[in-house]
């Protein structure tokens, strides 16, 4: 009977700069191909519990491929902690103030909620444009 032994990589593992353009995606497919890439799934050394992901750059946030009814029943909901403090924002309006916000919303949702996460969601980086200022890291573009 042989006795099968989980891999753990040791030392740390090298992070690579991907490249994803959003133009004409949906939001939740985006959404679970940033997570993974963040989390290191792609990669054969993938070990759960350790920061094996990339860095990933989305661009042309503004471009995503979403229904126009969602456009108007998905609403964003935050609290300033204050009585009546409760503000809340559509879909439609949050892409036009901030479209970096609602891929990286998206993403969180997918990422574990402790300090691994906190420290994936970090490697985001979101740009309405197709302009961003990470051309130095030389992001290999994903498909």
């Amino acid at each position: 009977m042989a006795v099968e032994k989980t891999f753990v990589l040791k030392g740390k593992p090298e992070s690579q700069w991907l490249l994803v353009d959003a133009t004409g995606k949906g939001l939740g497919r985006l959404a679970t191909q940033i997570a993974h890439y963040l989390m290191g799934k792609h990669k054969p050394t993938y070990t759960p519990g350790v920061d094996m992901g990339d860095y990933v750059v989305v661009i042309n946030a503004l471009q995503l491929d979403i229904p126009k009814e969602r456009l108007t029943t998905k609403i964003y909901y935050r609290h300033s902690n204050y009585p009546g403090g409760l503000k809340a924002i559509s879909l439609r309006d949050q892409l036009q103030k901030h479209p970096e916000r609602v891929i990286r919303a998206a993403v969180w949702g997918m990422l574990p909620h402790n300090k691994l996460g906190r420290r994936l969601i970090e490697k985001l980086k979101v740009y309405p444009g197709s302009e961003h200022p990470h051309a130095a890291q030389k992001p290999t573009p994903v498909a």
